[in-house]
């Protein structure tokens, strides 16, 4: 089970955006790579086509997992995730610092 999913707030640990937070757009499990939003520019040229203009464009490109770390929503605070059951079986996250569920 992955400590991190899409729409999770983080914060940038390591690298150019240390200290930066954003939100998951999307997670890569098979590399453990995660896309967060407003970190990890990257300027890509594309030539022009019939129906969008060429020039250079910028976009996010995938950090790995263990360079960001969860917030926590309740307690608002980066943490690590402990991974529970419930009775039926079922694995939550919970939050190390305040012991809150993390849905």
């Amino acid at each position: 089970m992955l400590t991190i999913k899409k729409k999770d707030k983080v914060v940038v640990k390591t690298g150019k955006d240390k200290g930066k937070t954003g939100e998951v757009l999307k997670v890569f499990p098979e590399t453990s790579r995660v896309v967060v939003s407003k970190i990890n520019f990257i300027k890509r040229h594309a030539r022009a086509t019939q129906t969008q203009p060429g020039g250079i464009t910028e976009k996010e490109s995938p950090i790995h997992i263990s360079n960001v770390q969860l917030i926590c929503p309740k307690c608002n605070q980066a943490t690590r995730v402990k991974i529970d059951r419930l009775s039926d079986g079922k694995k939550i996250r919970v939050c190390r610092k305040c012991g809150e569920m993390i849905v």
